[in-house]
This record gives C-alpha cells, sequence and structure tokens, in this order.
C-alpha cells in the first residue's frame, strides 16, 4: 500500500483547569521528549483570560514557543490557535519574525478570530469588530513581512515607510492557518490564509467544510492544491470499554465545543492501537494534511504509545 504523506503533530497542555497551573519545565521536557520521539510538530494554545469559575491559567503560547524554540532543533512550532484581534499587528508581526529566527524557520501560525467577548472587552478590543479585524491584521502581518518598506493608514495603525528587519526565516513568511467553522471564516482560510485549523472535527464534517475551503479558493482564482489542512483530535489509546468513560468525562469538564460549529465529542478517537488507526485513516482518507493529536490528560504513556505504535502504523499506509 502507498505511504501518506500526513505529517502528525502533538499538542501541549499550557493551559489547565484551576486549581492545577501549567510548569513551564515539565512543558519543555514535554516538547524535547516530543521531538525525540519524532512528531512533526507542537502545537500551543491562546489566550490571555480564559474563564472565571472554574478558570483555566494558562502559559503565554508565544514564550512558551520561543522557550521551546531554545532547546529543540527540528520540530515544527504551531499555534493552534492564537487569537488574533485581540493582539497588536504590528507587534506580533515583530515576536512572530523573531520566533522564526530563534527557530530557524520552523514556525507555523495557526490564528482565529476568536469566541470569547469577555477577553475582547477585557483588552479593549471590540467583540463585535474581530471579522474585519482579522483581515486587517493579517493584511499587516503579511505586508510587514514581505514588504522592505510599508506606507498606510491601517485603522489605528499609521505606518510610515514602516522597515521591520530581520524577515522570517521562512520566505515568503510563516504559513497562515486560518481557524473556525462558519462559511465566512472558511473563505478567509481559502482565500487570504494557507490553509485551515480546525478542532475536534469527525472525518465525515471535516470533509465537508474542506470541501467549502478549497471551492472559495478555486473560485478566487487560487489553486486549492496549494492549500493546507490540519485537525486537532483527541485521542485515547486502551480498550474501549476502560478508556470511553474517562476521555468523555474529561471533554466534558475541560473542552468546550461551540453550538455553531461541527466541533463535538464525538471526533475523539478511542481504543486499541488498531481501533484507533482505523479511526485516523478516515481523517487521512478525507485529505487532511496534518493531524495534530490531543492525547488524554497529556499522559506521557498515551504520547509514547502513539509514536511508537500508531504512526508508524499510518505512515505505512
Amino acid at each position: 500500500m502507498a505511504t501518506t504523506n500526513t505529517a502528525f503533530g502533538i499538542a501541549m497542555r499550557n493551559f489547565q483547569a484551576y486549581p492545577d497551573s501549567p510548569d513551564p519545565e515539565q512543558l519543555i521536557d514535554f516538547a524535547v521528549r516530543a521531538e525525540a520521539l519524532g512528531y512533526d510538530s507542537l502545537w500551543v494554545w491562546d489566550h490571555i483570560l480564559l474563564g472565571v469559575d472554574p478558570c483555566f491559567p494558562i502559559i503565554d503560547g508565544l514564550s512558551l514557543l520561543t522557550a521551546v524554540a531554545a532547546r529543540t532543533k527540528t520540530i515544527k512550532l504551531g499555534t493552534g490557535i492564537l487569537i488574533l484581534p485581540v493582539r497588536n499587528p504590528v507587534i506580533l508581526a515583530k515576536q512572530l519574525a523573531s520566533i522564526d529566527q530563534i527557530s530557524k524557520g520552523r514556525l507555523l501560525m495557526g490564528l482565529a478570530s476568536g469566541w470569547y467577548k469577555r477577553e475582547f472587552d477585557a483588552v479593549g478590543v471590540d467583540f463585535h469588530q474581530r471579522g474585519k479585524l482579522m483581515d486587517l491584521n493579517l493584511e499587516i502581518l503579511t505586508r510587514l513581512w514581505t514588504e522592505d518598506s510599508v506606507t498606510g493608514e491601517f485603522g489605528p495603525y499609521n505606518l510610515r515607510q514602516a522597515r521591520m528587519y530581520p524577515k522570517p526565516v521562512q520566505k515568503p513568511r510563516p504559513p497562515l492557518l486560518i481557524g473556525g467553522y462558519v462559511d465566512r471564516v472558511l473563505q478567509r482560510a481559502g482565500v487570504k490564509g494557507d490553509g485551515w485549523l480546525t478542532y475536534f472535527y469527525t472525518a465525515e464534517d471535516y470533509l465537508a467544510d474542506w470541501t467549502k475551503v478549497r471551492n472559495f479558493a478555486e473560485e478566487a482564482g487560487k489553486d486549492p492544491a496549494t492549500l493546507v489542512s490540519c485537525n486537532q483530535l483527541p485521542i485515547m489509546v486502551g480498550p474501549r470499554a476502560k478508556v470511553e468513560a474517562p476521555m468523555n468525562e474529561w471533554l466534558s469538564t475541560e473542552w468546550d465545543f461551540a453550538s455553531w460549529s461541527k466541533s463535538s465529542p464525538e471526533s475523539a478517537v478511542m481504543g486499541t492501537v488498531e481501533d484507533c488507526a482505523e479511526q485516523l485513516q478516515a481523517h487521512i482518507d478525507a485529505g487532511v494534511d496534518r493531524i495534530i493529536f490531543v492525547p488524554y490528560r497529556y499522559e506521557q504513556e498515551q504520547v509514547d504509545v502513539i509514536a511508537r505504535d500508531i504512526i508508524p502504523r499510518l505512515k505505512a499506509g
């Protein structure tokens, strides 16, 4: 059988449910081990404020990726996803270019417009303008990274012969993967981004929306074959009778599923190595370019078995 070109990454637990709190040293060690195990990429979550009661302590994703970049050599570093409208795009362009420099060109950017109004209110950004701000900030990032000098007024950002150096290592810039669910976001992914990054989708639902992304690109005169797709998937390996209850409990207490999206607990991959490989193969067959594993409670045993037993089986086709 033919081998797959799908790449396999893993998410990092940079947020936890209070009173637990993420340990920076453990997170960096987790990243070093993930690289040693052969994972293609590491992905961090992004929020500034998350939750009220309970709240979810979170280590800033960009700070963590910078630390990981200094301790690793080959594994790609992704945001899955970064809430773009709450960030100052000029400062962000500098931060991300610097991370790409520090990592020698390993940065992957998952970006989305956000959903948590309380967070927008706290940082003084108009939640109802987040789509407009998303497009504006994408333009600023791209122009500062790819043009020698940028002049123009972009909302409140007045750039006058702005020369941002050093540029990112990756040319023309790091990949921009757009996250989200509704059609206008899928269109943004296909037309303005380099692809789509989604969260907890079944293979069937993924294929339906990925087809939309590709169609939007084609309608805009863009080759859909140039786009990349990613799906973040929860996974727990073990006898189904033993793993189903704890996995469902974890999904119901630490994860949100937007009512307007196709993101759902039904996306969870569970069962023996053979069962999980079969479920994951459906995603590969649907065209997912990069599967990002979210292992049950980030247990090292789960991280190890995925790398040792499941990924080689999937790569063999």
